[in-house]
């Protein structure tokens, strides 16, 4: 059956969304773009409402994962009253989680308006997500690669892009554990690039309309009605406060005044083409969000510092960063450590560099569990424990890299990534405030034990009382031998 192509609508200039933006912008330099990070969960979410809730023409939304609990249901929700308001709706989820959820997303496509389409099917949809992979594995060179992008646009006036996907646990919902992210919100010319590389997938030979691969029982009103039934009792987000983290106020409070809090900069996108999944691995590296990011980095002068939940470094990588220590540059790393990882096969990856890392003088931080519940740094996690996951780094405190990328080989040359590169020192600024090493308390500062053949976690208090850990906090021996055994069969690069 024919895909129907569709691009972005260009004619927003006139909707509401797109006078306010035009008012922020600086009337003697438009090729700029607006930007704000959105490092706290409540106000993460928060600017995704007012978006919708504010959108006259489109939305587009694509995204790796929209979990079936709360945060997802009413963003689905919120998605459904938009196109009965008469905005169209084009959503692209990836299918490794998405085949589980066939009757809540027919639902919705059944919906006036809307469009729903999936990347990449996996060949069997039906039963348990194990047996689905189980049962696809004759594809498995096929379905290994994901598209892994996070983009939300409204109106083709403002975006989000960032590391979250949408599920309780990237916007402090969770009671067990909770993601610490970073999104940017973008305005001006770079959202209708990032239109640009939406528009790519979804008319993609590799997306298909959701009725083409669902295992649906219901069409039409009836559909509609299930839809209705499951998402009615969505849970709202937690209370977003007066004030985030750095300051700003709500998204809808700011754009109900008319007056943006935005630092305006010159951006570049970074995306990676759906036909990643069709090239080798060597090719797809090549013109990768990946590449794209690292001569960024390798053009620093003085400092980079990385914020990624996975890093699994490659020889020439530390290399890379061995040849920048030596001409002066600071590099910098907070990562998870094994307590916090919610992927301890690729920490396990991370791990057997990290002694080197530290020898060439690479400084390191590994977020614990249980530190970051007891600082407000990220936020507030109740009960739950944190983790890192968010994609984020500052070179030369100019320069700022955000978007859905790990430094790991998946990202590198498996998954789809889009990203950002913004010229703001304003923005950089803004993201050393929220990882100030010299004053973190929710992580470890690593550090060489005497002789330089070991590694030494170091917890600072508040006060700044240390603790010395000789042995690797959290992390059970039979996880250990659990990596250690499972890593025989996995390629580094699918890490």
């Amino acid at each position: 059956m024919p895909r129907p192509p569709s691009q972005a609508l260009a004619d927003v200039a006139e909707t509401r969304l797109g006078r306010i933006a035009a008012l922020a912008a600086p009337a003697d330099k438009p090729q700029l773009s607006g930007f704000r990070l959105l490092p706290e969960a409540g106000h993460a979410f928060e600017a995704r409402l007012a978006l919708m809730r504010r959108a006259e023409k489109s939305l587009d939304v694509q995204y790796y994962l929209i979990q079936n609990d709360d945060i997802g249901q009413q963003f689905l929700r919120e998605l459904r009253d938009a196109a009965v308001r008469g905005v169209r709706v084009r959503l692209i989820v990836d299918d490794l989680y998405a085949a589980g959820e066939d009757e809540l997303l027919t639902g919705l496509a059944a919906y006036p308006n809307v469009e729903v389409r999936i990347f990449n099917p996996l060949p069997v949809r039906a039963g348990s997500f194990a047996s689905r992979l189980v049962f696809s594995l004759h594809e498995f060179g096929r379905i290994n690669h994901r598209m892994h992008n996070k983009l939300f646009i409204a109106d083709n006036t403002f975006a989000v892009c960032g590391g979250r996907n949408i599920g309780n646990e990237y916007f402090m919902h969770s009671s067990a554990a909770n993601f610490i992210d970073v999104d940017v919100l973008a305005s001006g010319p770079v959202v209708r690039e990032l239109s640009d590389t939406f528009d790519t997938y979804w008319n993609s030979e590799h997306v298909y309309p959701v009725e083409q691969v669902a295992y649906a029982q219901q069409e039409g009103a009836a559909a509609q009605r299930r839809f209705d039934e499951l998402v009615h009792a969505a849970a709202p987000p937690i209370p977003v406060r007066e004030r985030d983290v750095l300051g700003r106020t709500p998204l809808a409070q700011q754009l109900d005044s008319g007056t943006l809090d935005l630092y305006f900069a010159s951006a570049q996108v970074l995306a990676d083409s759906p036909d990643k999944l069709k090239r080798s691995l060597e090719e797809s590296y090549r013109g990768s969000v990946t590449e794209g990011t690292l001569k960024r980095f390798n053009s620093a002068r003085s400092s980079i510092t990385i914020t990624s939940p996975y890093m699994v470094p490659k020889p020439q990588n530390l290399e890379m960063m061995k040849n920048a220590i030596d001409h002066g540059i600071s590099v910098v790393l907070l990562t998870n450590s094994l307590a916090a990882t919610d992927e301890p096969l690729v920490h396990w990856g991370y791990a057997r560099y990290r002694l080197a890392m530290l020898k060439i003088g690479v400084k390191i931080y590994e977020l614990s569990p249980t530190l970051a519940r007891k600082s407000l740094q990220f936020g507030s996690f109740g009960g739950s424990f944190g983790r890192m996951h968010a994609k984020v780094a500052s070179i030369d405190g100019r320069w700022l890299s955000v978007g859905s990328m790990n430094l790991d080989g998946r990202s590198a040359r498996l998954n789809t990534e889009v990203g950002l590169i913004v010229d703001s020192p304003e923005l950089a600024a803004d993201l050393m405030r929220l990882v100030r090493t010299d004053r973190l308390t929710s992580a470890y500062r690593l550090r060489l034990a005497e002789g330089g053949n070991d590694i030494e976690w170091v917890e600072t208090d508040a006060d700044g009382k240390e603790t010395v850990h000789v042995e690797e906090p959290g992390g059970s021996w039979w996880l250990r031998l659990k990596n250690r055994l499972l890593s025989v069969f996995v390629m580094e690069e699918h890490l």
